[in-house]
């Protein structure tokens, strides 16, 4: 049998580095994304969280509690007064704007994915970011998972060769119902979850030359708008590049998927995402690579999407801030491209498909 050790490194990396002095984090708002990924995660890894503030006061005292946060803000200027801090923007899409132009002229500030509720959005958020002189990011952690950090690191040494076909695959069943807010909403499936899947695929193809789309509702599901997909970029003639997105299979585990193939001119991955299986307990996420011909070898991993790739957007933005990293990896300069193929996946599903000529 082949081993994995004859065929692959052994140390493709899959951590960001730590920042060597972490500035005091003031995170703005106290929904369940902060108590469930980015404060475990700055608690883990040490870093000081100077203070907390929600529109809603009593989320904001409930996480100080649990997390030991030492104060909580009374207002959003308050908290934008925190000298030398990294602001953490975890709020709804249609209130990040508001909260930039708020922040001190030169702040840093990780502003929670997507860039806006659509491209109008993401263009007056960064025309805020450059106004404000903001060293801002945007948390598209996906690319700082284990094994997508293992896989970037794969291609960088031409392990697979040259990309030829690039596949997401989702069949499985997400409780949107899991969050109230989402009810009603014009976007959901592309704008708030494939987007992951698009801005990791424009950083290992770069930018596509355009898109064909189709998003559809379903008749369980009559208060969500998109919540099935299917995508094809288009990279030219020698790659291929598709996503179908089934969010509404409900006839259990055993065809359940949620993967990442890629397949190049040397060989092969395919990335397990499993916290979209099952959740919201999840299952472990996964990395296998084969060269052509070969076995199939797992590749050890650190961790998973939920939580471990929270660590890498703020280690990455903190290390920019002191010079310690040379690039911020998902700026708003390079997110607002990938609001930009978000953009275009739903104008091209409204456009519709080519008519097919009626044949007497």
């Amino acid at each position: 049998m082949t081993t994995q050790s004859l065929l692959f490194p052994t140390d493709l990396r899959q951590a960001w580095p730590r920042p060597s002095a972490p500035r005091p984090i003031v995170v703005i708002g106290a929904g369940s994304i902060v108590r469930d990924a980015h404060l475990p995660v700055y608690q883990r890894l040490g870093f000081p969280v100077a203070g907390i503030f929600d529109v809603n006061p009593h989320a904001s005292r409930d996480k100080a509690d649990v997390f030991a946060i030492a104060r909580v803000f009374q207002s959003l200027d308050e908290a934008a007064a925190t000298p030398g801090a990294i602001f953490d923007v975890a709020i709804p899409p249609e209130n990040i704007a508001a909260v930039l132009e708020r922040l001190s002229v030169g702040s840093a500030v990780l502003i929670q994915k997507p860039m806006g509720r659509d491209l109008a959005d993401a263009r007056r958020i960064i025309a805020i970011c450059r106004e404000r002189r903001l060293v801002a990011a945007v948390n598209f952690q996906l690319r700082f998972a284990p094994n997508m950090l293992a896989l970037h690191d794969a291609l960088a040494r031409g392990i697979l060769g040259d990309m030829l076909d690039v596949e997401v695959r989702l069949n499985l069943h997400t409780p949107w119902n899991y969050w109230a807010f989402l009810k009603g909403v014009p976007r959901l499936e592309v704008l708030l979850h494939s987007i992951h899947y698009l801005d990791l695929i424009r950083s290992i193809l770069g930018e596509p030359r355009g898109v064909y789309c189709r998003a559809v509702r379903h008749p369980a599901m009559p208060d969500y708008p998109d919540v099935r997909t299917s995508i094809i970029l288009d990279y030219g003639d020698f790659i291929r590049c598709s996503l179908t997105m089934n969010h509404t299979h409900t006839f259990g585990p055993r065809f359940a998927m949620s993967q990442l193939k890629l397949e190049g001119t040397l060989g092969a991955a395919i990335a397990k995402m499993g916290v979209n299986l099952n959740y919201p307990q999840g299952e472990p996420d996964t990395l296998e690579m084969a060269r052509t011909d070969s076995e199939w070898s797992a590749v050890p991993l650190r961790g998973s999407w939920f939580l471990d790739a929270f660590e890498g957007p703020m280690s990455n933005l903190q290390r920019f801030v002191a010079g310690e990293d040379p690039k911020l990896v998902s700026s708003v300069e390079d997110a607002i491209r990938t609001m930009a193929v978000v953009e275009a996946c739903y104008e091209s599903s409204v456009s519709g498909a080519t008519p097919i000529e009626s044949i007497n």
